[in-house]
């Protein structure tokens, strides 16, 4: 007996220390901090209650069976002729597909409602800002403010960001999990994902994408301020000692990993849709310069 409670005093001992490393309250995609990851992890949390509406039962008739049906139960009835329900039949088609339906009709209206590609309507106008995934790091581009970031993404809490994303490398995968979903990033085309978020804070962001050597190393720093703040992050930006042109840039690209936090005071123009052009297979570059720089155009290759 001794012998058996030791081992259930080990066995919740275990539970209660796997539990503690879960730490629910600090998952990012539990606990988000935009609307757009609340909205997504409200979806995922109905789509999990709605599928446990077959499996705890599951579970629990399992153990039933496993416990009534036992050999040493003489009080069970024992049935070999029996072969066929009507009413266990249908109940284990149409409960399964009734949730199918009901999670077809809900997917489908946050596909389009939490689509990555929607502006967000508010009264500031988004913060527009180019990403460029390389190997292995992460080039923001900010063409308001002609600044630029490496592995550092700074906006203001209070207003929309609006990015525009592509690769100068392998496919890639932008995901910031406390404030949006993740969107690809892919060479000669480009993807958006407008975000917002409730609050100043830090967040982590990262390519989920396996992109070789250096993936371990290719993350960064989502910092929500206040507008002030901001300010004072892009003047601090436009006093750095580097510019991003056509030599500089090329550089910048060679693959490096856990690539520091760097600032860059001017921006070659047109650069992001430069890194888009390259890949165009067009003869005339300047044509493909000026057709990728259309928002038509640029609407349509991206469509989904």
């Amino acid at each position: 007996m001794k012998v058996r409670r030791y081992l259930r005093a080990a066995t919740a001992c275990g539970l209660a220390v796997m539990a503690s490393g879960c730490g629910l309250a600090d998952a990012p995609l539990i606990d988000p901090a935009g609307p757009q990851a609340l909205a997504e992890r409200n979806l995922l949390l109905t789509a999990l209650a709605l599928m446990m509406v077959v499996v705890i039962p599951v579970f629990a008739m399992t153990f039933f069976f496993v416990l009534r049906y036992r050999s040493s139960n003489s009080k069970a009835r024992y049935d070999p002729d029996w072969s066929y329900s009507g009413l266990v039949d249908t109940v284990i088609w149409v409960v399964p597909a009734l949730i199918v339906i009901a999670l077809g009709i809900l997917l489908w209206n946050a596909t389009h409602k939490l689509d990555p590609y929607k502006q967000l309507h508010t009264q500031e106008e988004a913060l527009e800002v180019q990403v460029v995934a390389q190997d292995w790091k992460w080039l923001f581009i900010y063409p308001e403010q002609g600044v630029a970031s490496v592995n550092e993404l700074a906006f203001p809490s209070d207003r929309p960001l609006s990015l525009r994303i592509t690769s100068d490398t392998v496919m890639n995968s932008f995901h910031i999990p406390a404030l949006a979903g993740q969107i690809y990033a892919m060479a000669g085309m480009q993807t958006r994902l407008n975000l917002l978020a409730d609050a100043p804070g830090t967040f982590t962001g990262r390519n989920v994408q396996y992109s070789g050597d250096g993936f371990f190393g290719q993350h960064f720093k989502a910092i929500a301020q206040t507008g002030e703040d901001f300010d004072d992050w892009v003047e601090q930006a436009r006093k750095a000692p580097d510019s991003l042109d056509s030599d500089s840039y090329k550089a910048l690209a060679k693959p490096s990993s856990n690539h520091p936090v760097t600032y860059y005071a001017d921006v070659k123009e047109n650069l992001f849709q430069d890194i888009i052009a390259k890949y165009a297979a067009r003869p005339d570059s300047q044509a493909a310069h000026t057709q990728i720089s259309s928002e038509s155009v640029e609407e349509s290759r991206n469509a989904r």
